[in-house]
């Protein structure tokens, strides 16, 4: 993999893991009943995973004009954590929701 393109896959973990974070950052605060703080957490969340995709995006968008992208593990490892970024995100909200829902029904 050349140089910017390992370079980009550096930017698509960071900004995956951010993501990541911040949407567990939002569960651990909801479990406590701090809905605004995790509502928070998440908008950073979601700034993070669409900062990812840009990433992500750039990356296909240059395969696909023809830049020779040989997967290793670098790659792997990136799209693994924008992947999981993505799944957590998800699974947070859902979570978070229920919590809600549990608090209300007390």
């Amino acid at each position: 993999m050349d140089e910017k393109m390992s370079e980009k896959a550096f930017e698509l973990i960071l900004h995956a893991g951010n993501s990541r974070s911040s949407s567990m950052e939002a569960l651990m605060l909801a479990r406590k009943g701090q809905y605004e703080e995790a509502q928070e957490k998440f908008e950073d969340a979601d700034k993070e995973f669409h900062l990812a995709h840009e990433v992500q995006t750039s990356m296909l968008f240059a395969n696909a004009q023809g830049a020779e992208t040989k997967p290793d593990i670098l790659m792997v490892h990136a799209q693994d954590h924008f992947a999981m970024a993505m799944v957590c995100f998800d699974l947070c909200k859902e979570m978070v929701n229920m919590y809600q829902e549990m608090r209300e029904h007390k």
